[in-house]
C-alpha cells in the first residue's frame, strides 16, 4: 500500500479514532490543532500538529474534514486558504453531515484547481471507527471517490458510492430522519409499556428478540433507557433533523409520517424549520 500524505481537520470524538487508524495504516497525517492541548492530543495519536488550515492542505494527497456542523464546514473550506493550499489532483473528503448544497459550493470553488470533492457522511460511532467498520456514504465524481477510497478504507467498511456529489448527504439525512422516527416510536412504546406496568429495561431487552427489533431499539437498550440515549446523541440528531427538514422544505419534498414520528420525541426541532 502506498503511504499517503493526509491533512485532517476536526480531531474530536469521531476524528481522533480516524486519525489513529490512518497513522496505524502507515499514512503521514498532518492535523489542525490551534491550542496547545489540541496539538498534544494530535501528537499522542502519532500525527503532526499544525496551527493553520493552509498547512493542513499543503502537499496533501487528501484532506479530511470532520467538524461538527455544516456552518463549520463552510467556514473551514470556503473562508480559509485551505482549498488554495491543496495541490491539483488531491481530494477533499467531508464527513460532516449537512446540506448537499455545501458540497456543491465547495466543489464550485475547488474545480478550477482540479481538486476532487467527496461528501462522505458517516453512520456509526467511535467504536465502529476503532473496529474499521464505520459505514460511509460517498457522493462525488467517480475519479474523486476513487481518490478518496484508500483513505476511507482505513476506518470504514462498507464504503458505499451512492451517486453524484451531494447524494451522500441526501442518503445520510434520510437515514437519520428514519432513525429519529424510529426513536420517536420507541419513546412512545416505552411510555405505553409503563402504562401497562412493564419496566423499560425489561421491554428494551425483550424487543431485541422479537419482531419489534431494530437498530434504534438495540442502540437505546445499550444505553439503558430512552433518556440516556437522548442525552448521548440528542445534540447530533437535533442538528441532522433540522437539516433534513430545511432541505425538504426548500425542495418541496414531503416527510409525511417520518415527521410525525420524529415529533413524538423530544428533539426540540419544530416542523418546517
Amino acid at each position: 500500500m502506498t503511504a499517503l500524505r493526509i491533512g485532517f481537520i476536526g480531531v474530536g470524538r469521531m476524528g481522533a479514532p480516524m486519525v489513529r487508524r490512518l497513522v496505524a495504516a502507515g499514512h503521514e497525517v498532518r492535523a489542525l490543532g490551534r491550542s496547545g492541548d489540541a496539538r498534544r492530543r494530535i501528537t499522542e495519536l502519532g500525527a503532526e500538529p499544525v496551527s493553520f488550515t493552509a498547512a493542513v492542505g499543503t502537499g496533501a494527497d487528501a484532506v479530511v474534514v470532520c467538524v461538527f456542523s455544516d456552518a463549520q464546514v463552510r467556514e473551514v473550506c470556503l473562508d480559509t486558504p485551505l482549498l488554495a493550499s491543496m495541490p491539483g489532483g488531491s481530494v477533499l473528503i467531508v464527513h460532516t453531515t449537512g446540506s448537499p448544497r455545501t458540497a456543491e459550493d465547495i466543489a464550485a470553488q475547488a474545480n478550477s484547481s482540479d481538486i476532487g470533492v467527496v461528501d462522505a457522511p458517516v453512520s456509526g460511532g467511535p467504536h465502529d471507527i476503532a473496529a474499521g467498520t464505520l459505514t460511509v456514504f460517498t457522493g462525488g465524481a467517480e475519479d474523486a471517490v476513487a481518490r478518496a477510497f484508500p483513505v476511507l478504507r482505513c476506518y470504514a467498511d462498507p464504503v458505499l458510492a451512492v451517486g453524484p456529489l451531494g447524494t451522500g448527504q441526501c442518503v445520510k439525512l434520510v437515514n437519520n430522519a428514519l432513525f429519529a422516527a424510529q426513536l420517536g416510536l420507541i419513546t412512545e412504546a416505552v411510555q405505553l409499556a409503563g402504562e401497562l406496568g412493564v419496566d423499560e429495561a425489561t421491554l428494551l431487552s425483550a424487543l431485541q428478540r422479537a419482531s419489534g427489533a431494530s437498530r434504534a431499539a438495540t442502540s437505546v437498550a445499550a444505553k439503558g433507557s430512552v433518556a440516556a440515549f437522548h442525552a448521548a446523541v440528542g445534540e447530533f440528531l437535533r442538528k441532522d433533523v433540522a437539516t433534513v427538514r430545511t432541505l425538504a422544505a426548500e425542495l418541496g419534498a414531503t416527510m409525511g409520517a417520518l415527521d410525525t414520528a420524529i415529533d413524538a420525541q423530544f428533539l426540540d426541532t419544530p416542523r418546517g424549520v
